[in-house]
């Protein structure tokens, strides 16, 4: 059992994360052994997904899943600013990455491939022309991160050439960046697919990345606890399309 007379707190009851984790204990075992009625079923999900992804597919996944099973509510945080294993804890149900995951107790699922494109303003320069790779790595830039880093991939890349560029500033999250990139000369350069909504609404103009890189794929992750909980699965299958839509 996962609490102990140890665990209990001087007021007699137990932490909350002991309880957090006997709730969860409880939901497997009547998924488990339960045939699943979306109808009936009740239930907090808490699905942490990039901002741009929430962006794009959040009202999609709500709906989707409203539709259904009335009954569960879904939370859509906004991701830290560093990793943390609330997926080892419970405390998300379901996330999205960029990466496989390296601890063997998480699951995987590809859902996707997304390419990269530069966006920037109406009547910006680089739209005049074909965008040579001179260009592009003449031009001013933004990255996303979370953690404010002023380096991504494309650098990396850039540099096994020879090459590097000129990175102004960090922004936090996709949807600064596009603005940032709307109202300056800054060039930011970022997956399409999830951002193709928000760029048509902003009326950004897409460019392609004048440099040869692979597709960026599109993970949905969560721990191994949660195989047999239909519940879960059908949360797990229906994020899938609602994301795959997008491809």
């Amino acid at each position: 059992m996962a609490g102990s007379l140890d665990s209990v707190d001087a007021g007699g009851s137990f932490p909350a994360r002991e309880v957090h984790t006997l709730v969860q204990q409880a939901h497997r075992l009547l998924s488990a052994q339960q045939e699943l009625d979306l109808a009936a079923l009740e239930r907090v999900f808490t699905v942490r997904w990039h901002d741009a992804l929430a962006a794009a597919c959040g009202t999609a996944l709500i709906t989707a899943v409203h539709r259904r099973a009335p009954g569960v509510q879904l939370r859509l945080p906004a991701e830290p600013g560093t990793d943390t294993p609330e997926l080892r804890r419970g405390e998300v149900d379901l996330e999205s990455s960029s990466s496989r995951p390296a601890l063997p107790d998480i699951r995987h699922r590809l859902v996707g491939r997304d390419r990269l494109v530069v966006a920037v303003r109406p009547g910006h320069p680089l739209a005049e022309g074909p965008l040579s790779l001179d260009r592009y790595t003449a031009a001013e830039h933004l990255t996303v991160s979370r953690r404010g880093s002023l380096r991504d991939p494309i650098d990396d890349a850039l540099t096994a050439r020879g090459l590097e560029r000129r990175v102004v500033a960090a922004g936090p999250t996709t949807a600064f960046a596009l603005q940032l990139a709307l109202g300056t000369d800054l060039v930011v350069t970022l997956p399409d697919a999830v951002t193709r909504a928000a760029r048509d609404q902003l009326g950004l103009v897409a460019l392609p990345l004048p440099l040869p890189l692979p597709d960026v794929p599109l993970y949905l992750l969560w721990h191994q606890r949660h195989d047999d909980d239909r519940a879960h699965t059908w949360l797990r299958e229906t994020a899938a399309e609602t994301v795959q839509a997008l491809f």
